[in-house]
């Protein structure tokens, strides 16, 4: 059986943006999908059977998710550390508390100081709601991850993560367009928009109960856990099969770009915000992946 140490939730595709580049096709008429309460609830369960110790909720916009606040608790009482993967556009009074709990953390996407080109990837008119819970979060002490995006010819990104300096984030990341989802331009979705880790240590479920074997990966489906037992699935041979199609793309894949094959090499033990090449691009939240315990690598945060 798969050893699993990392989850996406992605607890729904409803979203106030429209994020040209969004990777799930988020929107503002997406829903909460075929997940209740008590499915995710389950899924929790398991995940910490599996011995799974942090959870990631995400979306879409998960604060948009009404049972948000509850799972969280539910999985923090489990002895999961929870990380909220959110815009920042609005953060409901009554979540700050559960926010504010040992052993939740938050990231976020930025994407430029302009507040007209941060519109200009969202959608919407967002820059100066995400800015302003972004020093509120900092205020409060919550621990807090941004990455800035580059999606656009000569994007603001310097200006974008030297504003994030001046409000008080400390970690601050850069990741690239993945081409999933809406983000796909000239490429189609495949292995070659992923970081190469997926085989290893994590697992997503999504709004409808599909389980990938990341965020990114959607078009891998390896079972649905309204269908089965998430340890059922883990150990299926489907499951099996995509793991071994991966390891042997990734391995492909760094034979073309060395013209050998490359031994996995360990992370810099001082990774921070920007991991170094064993990492990158990777996408690991803090405190989980290999390059613990000082920082983690960079998640993809489209």
């Amino acid at each position: 059986m798969r050893e699993v140490s990392f989850a996406w939730l992605e607890i729904t595709g409803k979203c106030q943006l429209l994020c040209a580049h969004c990777y799930a096709d988020s929107g503002p008429q997406g829903t909460h999908g075929a997940m209740q309460a008590d499915d995710w609830r389950r899924v929790i369960e398991q995940l910490a059977a599996q011995g799974v110790t942090m959870a990631q909720f995400i979306g879409g916009e998960p604060m948009l998710h009404p049972d948000l606040a509850e799972l969280i608790g539910f999985a923090l009482d489990r002895g999961l550390r929870v990380e909220v993967f959110s815009n920042l556009v609005h953060v409901p009074p009554a979540l700050w508390t559960v926010l504010e709990r040992d052993g939740v953390s938050l990231a976020t996407s930025y994407y430029s100081d302009d507040p007209a080109e941060h519109a200009a990837v969202t959608g919407r008119p967002s820059h100066g709601r995400t800015r302003a819970n972004i020093a509120e979060i900092v205020r409060r002490d919550i621990p807090l991850r941004a990455g800035v995006i580059d999606v656009r010819e000569g994007q603001r990104v310097s200006a974008g993560q030297r504003e994030l300096e001046t409000i008080g984030v400390r970690q601050i990341g850069t990741d690239r367009l993945r081409q999933v989802g809406r983000g796909v331009r000239d490429q189609r979705p495949d292995t070659s928009q992923l970081c190469g880790r997926c085989v290893s240590g994590v697992i997503a479920v999504s709004p409808d109960g599909s389980v990938w074997p990341c965020v990114f990966s959607r078009w891998l489906p390896v079972g649905n856990v309204l269908e089965a037992a998430l340890a059922d699935i883990l150990g299926s041979p489907e499951a099996q099969r995509v793991r071994e199609e991966l390891a042997a793309d990734f391995a492909a894949r760094e034979v073309s770009m060395t013209g050998r094959p490359k031994p996995p090499k360990p992370c810099d033990p001082a990774c921070g915000p920007s991991c170094g090449p064993a990492c990158a691009p990777s996408c690991w939240p803090t405190g989980t992946g290999p390059c613990t315990p000082n920082g983690g690598c960079q998640p993809n945060y489209d």
